[in-house]
C-alpha cells in the first residue's frame, strides 16, 4: 500500500449518500430511528410501552463497534485480538468479575482472525453506522424488558426488529407514505438534515473540472436519495453526477457475482428490465461493481482506471470497497468530529441552536461514558499495576481497510486536489491515515498495545 494518497491521481471519485455527502442532524435522527421502531414493536408486536419513553441519559449506551449476541441478548465491544473487552446484558454493563467469567481472556466465539468477517449473521449484529445505532439502544432496552418480565432465552425478538425494518424502510415505503421515517423526513427536512456547505459543493465542481468521472452509489431508493440530494445540494444536483446508482444493495454490490445483481433502467422511480452489461453513464439501480468498472474503463480509456470511494459504513461500503474492487477507500468517521472538544457546535451548526426545543440527547459521535473509547480500551493485567490500552476491533478494521479516515467531506474540501495525504499503511503507524489529526486518545500512541 502507497504511504501517500491523493485525489489528483484518481480517474473516479465515488461517494455514498447518506452520513457522507448528506449530514444528518444526529441527535434528531436517532430520535426519528428509534421511534420508528418503537412505535411499531408497541402498536403492531404487543411490547411493553415503556419502550416509546426515552431519557437524554439512555442515549449513552449508543456506541459504534458494539456486537448483539442474538441468543442471550448480550453486547460486547470487542479488542483487536477478538478479546472481549466489555459486555452488557440488555443495558446493563457486566462487572468485571462477571465479564471474566463468561468471557475471559479467549475469542469471542463468533470471532474470526480475519478483521473482514461478516458483521451480520443468524447469531450476532454488529452496529457500524448512525442508522444502526439507535436499534440498538432500542435491542437493548427490549432484552431489559424481555428478562424482567419473562427471564427470557434464547431471545427471538429478532424476527420483530426486522419487520420494523420491513415495514418503515421497504422499497415502496416513501412513496406510500408508509411508516414514521419516510413521510417525517419529508414533512420537515431541515429538522434531520444538514445541507452541503458551499464549500462542498465547490469542491465536487471542482472534480468534475478537473475531468474526474464522479459517482453517487447508496443504498437507499431513487426516491428518497432525489429528495436528500435536492435539500442538500440542489435541484441541480444530477449535473454534479456522472452516474448515479441506487438500492445499490451494499454490500452486496461489491461481493455479489454479476449474474446474480445486474442493472436496472428507471422509470418513475420503478425499477425497469434486467441490463446484460452497463453501456453508459446515466442513474441506475441496484447492478454490480464488476459492470461498472467495465464502464469506468470504457469511459476513462484506461485498463485499470483508479477509483476513490468515500463512505461511513466499514460493513457496506469500505471493507467491500477496499477487499473485493481493490478500490481507494476514505472513511467518514464523525467520531473524530466528535473527538476533539466536545463543543455543541461541532456537531451542530449555529443556525439550527434553539430551533428544536426538548431535551437534548448525546450525538450518537460523542464518547459513551457506558462502553468508553470506540477506538481503545484497556485491560487489566495481573502481573502489572496498571492496566494496559488495547486496540478496539473496530479501530483494527479502520486502519486496515481505510485509504484515510476524515471527520467529513467539508474538512478536507478547501484543499487543493493534488494535496496528499499521508495513508495507513504497514509502513506507518495506526494513526498515520487520520485526517486532519488523529483521535485524542490514540495520540500517545506508544502506550498502546496490540495482540
Amino acid at each position: 500500500m502507497a504511504q501517500h494518497f491523493s485525489l489528483a491521481a484518481c480517474d473516479v471519485v465515488g461517494f455514498d449518500l447518506d452520513h457522507t455527502l448528506c449530514r444528518y442532524n444526529l441527535p434528531e435522527s436517532a430520535r426519528l430511528i428509534y421511534n420508528s421502531f418503537a412505535q411499531f414493536l408497541v402498536k403492531e408486536k404487543g411490547y411493553d410501552k415503556e419502550l416509546l419513553t426515552v431519557t437524554p441519559e439512555d442515549w449513552d449506551f449508543c456506541c459504534k463497534g458494539l456486537a448483539l449476541d442474538l441468543e442471550d441478548g448480550n453486547f460486547i465491544k470487542l479488542a483487536d485480538n477478538g478479546t472481549v473487552l466489555r459486555a452488557s446484558h440488555g443495558t446493563k454493563m457486566l462487572a468485571p468479575e462477571v465479564l471474566a467469567e463468561e468471557y475471559g481472556r479467549k475469542e469471542w466465539k463468533h470471532f474470526t482472525p480475519d478483521s473482514g468477517m461478516a458483521c451480520r449473521s443468524g447469531k450476532y449484529y454488529f452496529y457500524d453506522n448512525y442508522f444502526d445505532l439507535p436499534g440498538a439502544l432500542l435491542c437493548a432496552r427490549v432484552v431489559d424488558s424481555l428478562t424482567k418480565n419473562n427471564g427470557q432465552k434464547p431471545f427471538d425478538f429478532w424476527k420483530d426488529i426486522v419487520a420494523g425494518i420491513q415495514h418503515n424502510y421497504k422499497m415502496s415505503a416513501f412513496k406510500e407514505n408508509c411508516g414514521i421515517y419516510f413521510p417525517e423526513i419529508k414533512r420537515d427536512p431541515g429538522r434531520y438534515l444538514h445541507t452541503c456547505p458551499e464549500s462542498v459543493k465547490k469542491w465536487l465542481r471542482q472534480l468534475k473540472n478537473a475531468g474526474k468521472i464522479l459517482m453517487l452509489i447508496t443504498s437507499s431508493h431513487s426516491d428518497y436519495c432525489r429528495l436528500l440530494c435536492e435539500y442538500i445540494l440542489g435541484n441541480d444536483f444530477e449535473y454534479l453526477f456522472d452516474i448515479v446508482i441506487t438500492n445499490a444493495l451494499k454490500p452486496g454490490f461489491f461481493s455479489h457475482l454479476p449474474s446474480q445483481r445486474p442493472f436496472r433502467t428507471l422509470e418513475n422511480d420503478e425499477e425497469q428490465e434486467a441490463l446484460p452489461s452497463l453501456d453508459k453513464p446515466g442513474w441506475y439501480s441496484q447492478g454490480n461493481a464488476v459492470h461498472l468498472y467495465e464502464l469506468l474503463k470504457k469511459m476513462t480509456g484506461k485498463p485499470e482506471p483508479k477509483v476513490v470511494y468515500f463512505g461511513d459504513s466499514m460493513h457496506s461500503d469500505i471493507f467491500p470497497a477496499c477487499h473485493y474492487s481493490n478500490w481507494e477507500t476514505v472513511l467518514i468517521l464523525e467520531e473524530l468530529r466528535g473527538d476533539r472538544d466536545g463543543k455543541p457546535e461541532d456537531s451542530e451548526p449555529l443556525e439550527k441552536k434553539g430551533k428544536y426545543e426538548g431535551l437534548k440527547a448525546k450525538p450518537l459521535n460523542r464518547l459513551s461514558k457506558k462502553w468508553g473509547s470506540f477506538f481503545i480500551d484497556s485491560v487489566s493485567r495481573l502481573e502489572n499495576t496498571e492496566d494496559s490500552l488495547i486496540y478496539t476491533w473496530s479501530c483494527k478494521r479502520i486502519s486496515t481497510y481505510s485509504t484515510i479516515a476524515i471527520p467529513s467531506i467539508e474538512a478536507i474540501a478547501e484543499l487543493p486536489l493534488d494535496y496528499k495525504f499521508t495513508s495507513f499503511s504497514s509502513n506507518n503507524s495506526k494513526t498515520a491515515g487520520y485526517y486532519p489529526n488523529p483521535p485524542l486518545v490514540l495520540s500517545n500512541d506508544g502506550k498502546l498495545t496490540t495482540k
